[in-house]
């Protein structure tokens, strides 16, 4: 009596698999610091990525664009999503942003969307700042502060988009760094005296090149 298979025979090569999801390799952010040069960094002169408040009301000022390029420009990084760490940062670049113009420098903050409720914040805070804003985190990419492969939900709880860290830089007109601050711990934001103490140093050092 011959005995028959109840199943049919198949090959394991038939057996095709299929992930359950796209693997992507954690990079680690590693931001750019003071001594480093950023050289594709640059402002886009789309008016609809800037919007200028001043004591809290729209501002309809022209952007300084030759002002970008020639003189010192404080640079930080914003994003709503960092919750009260980001409008108590929005509040201390706001004291300080008089006083950087008035040594010679510019200050930017970069936002990566165009938030509902910034044209509110900015009134219930009197805020006197200039938004930049980087959609795609292309700026925020140069300055290694964001990277689609390393979300900041890892790092760093309560945050559940993936957004730049909060990092504010001093960039002289050669496109170098001359201050940084990485705010890791979300305990200890930037020095004031630091950052105005760059952006001075920094000045001068540009007058006398052109001086010289």
């Amino acid at each position: 009596m011959s005995s028959k298979t109840k199943y049919p025979y198949f090959d394991s090569l038939e057996i095709l698999l299929e992930n359950d999801f796209v693997f992507k390799p954690f990079k680690p952010l590693v931001p750019v610091k003071a001594g480093n040069i950023v050289p594709d960094f640059a402002f886009s002169k789309d008016f609809g990525r800037w919007h200028q408040f001043t004591n809290g009301a729209d501002s309809h000022a022209l952007i300084p664009f030759a002002k970008l390029k020639t003189k010192p420009v404080v640079i930080a990084f914003y994003s709503q999503h960092w919750g009260q760490l980001a409008i108590e940062q929005l509040l201390r670049l706001n004291e300080l942003n008089n006083e950087v113009k008035a040594i010679g420098g510019n200050l930017v903050v970069i936002s990566p969307q165009k938030e509902s409720l910034l044209n509110k914040l900015a009134w219930e805070h009197n805020l006197s700042l200039t938004f930049y804003f980087d959609p795609k985190n292309e700026i925020a990419q140069h300055f290694r502060v964001y990277n689609e492969d390393s979300p900041v939900w890892t790092l760093f709880s309560g945050v559940d988009e993936n957004v730049p860290l909060l990092a504010t830089y001093v960039i002289n007109p050669l496109k170098q760094v001359v201050y940084h601050h990485l705010d890791l711990d979300l305990v200890e934001s930037f020095s004031t005296n630091d950052v105005l103490t760059s952006v001075y140093e920094a000045a001068n050092y540009s007058n006398d090149r052109k001086s010289a």
